[in-house]
């Protein structure tokens, strides 16, 4: 987000997220996990999965596709899975029930494997994660989404964004966490820049025709995590997420998914899946043990050395500045979305 970019409280912000998607008619429940999940990725940076999406859900919940009381539903499969259906509500709602099935699981099996189908958007994976680690538990979270990315040296949509996010827990700290898409950029992070109408970087997005763009109006594909050169790993990390999201929950593949953007049908529903993977520490080398390895593990990243100029970071470190600066400061908003919430 620019830095002149209008900044509001977070709890402001809360309050409005809430209303809108009130009078969208959302329940109070999934309305609650989708207000969770959005401030989450306001608050540590991720703006382009945070309070901006409220339109869009508001729009959808209108348009019927996402069911604005959904009825989850929790399946156990086996001692260390289980499967929740989603009933085509917020993916929020759907996706934080998979992380309180998980740490079930994980407390009897020492891990807890739940996959969601008829879901939708999940936002940022990494609010899922948190809430596994802040919990207590090592937590993993993705999803598969619309193709939109090209393969490396391809030249049409291929995979989704599907991000991978990790947390873990830390004693007297807040989580290790990594949360990234296997994309280049987030598809979001193009729709931010439209509304700013500002310039995307080098080597992130193409044009139909598969040629590189720095203009967000233009871009209507993105390229894989490591770009021109290294563009494989993140095509095949993005398989990685279509393996555990899509295959294994028996969802919807990335190039069968409706768009989210752009399509006239705002009514059907369209059957994500999630997977996330929770694991308790005490039912491996013991959650004291772990505590302490983790514990030295960061302290000794976070006193290597730097070459001049530089700086070495924990994940997670860049997350919990910005969330202490957005606190203090406050969240920054784009237009479109200042407009939206009435602020």
């Amino acid at each position: 987000m620019e830095s002149e970019a209008p900044r509001y409280p977070e709890a402001l912000l809360r309050e409005r997220v809430e209303a809108r998607l009130a009078e969208a008619g959302a329940s109070a429940a999934s309305r609650s996990a989708a207000t969770r999940a959005m401030l989450h990725a306001s608050l540590v940076g991720v703006d382009s999965h945070g309070v901006r999406l409220t339109g869009h859900y508001c729009s959808m919940l209108g348009g019927g596709r996402l069911n604005k009381d959904p009825q989850l539903r929790v399946e156990q499969r086996g001692a260390g899975s289980a499967m929740v259906h989603g009933d085509d509500g917020l993916g929020h709602f759907a996706a934080f029930k998979a992380v309180e099935v998980g740490m079930e699981l994980a407390r009897v099996a020492g891990v807890g494997a739940v996959g969601v189908k008829h879901s939708s958007h999940l936002g940022a994976a990494g609010a899922y994660a948190m809430a596994g680690a802040e919990a207590g538990y090592v937590t993993f979270a993705t999803t598969n989404t619309d193709s939109v990315v090209a393969l490396f040296d391809g030249a049409q949509k291929f995979h989704g964004t599907n991000p991978l996010a990790f947390a873990a827990p830390v004693p007297g700290q807040r989580p290790w966490l990594l949360d990234m898409a296997t994309s280049s950029i987030p598809l979001n992070r193009v729709m931010l820049h439209r509304s700013l109408d500002k310039t995307l970087p080098e080597g992130v997005a193409a044009t139909p025709d598969g040629k590189m763009t720095t203009d967000p109006h233009a871009a209507e594909m993105l390229l894989p995590l490591g770009g021109v050169d290294y563009g494989y790993k993140g095509a095949a990390l993005a398989g990685v997420a279509t393996l555990f999201s899509a295959l294994l929950t028996g969802t919807t593949l990335d190039s069968d998914f409706i768009p989210m953007y752009g399509g006239d049908d705002i009514s059907t529903p369209r059957n994500m899946g999630h997977f996330v993977l929770v694991i308790d520490p005490d039912k491996f080398a013991g959650r004291d043990v772990f505590g302490a390895a983790i514990s030295r593990y960061l302290l000794s990243l976070r006193r290597s050395a730097v070459r001049d100029g530089g700086a070495v970071m924990a994940p997670g470190d860049r997350e919990w500045a910005e969330m202490d600066h957005r606190k203090a400061e406050g969240i920054p908003v784009d237009p479109d979305t200042i407009r939206f919430l009435g602020l």
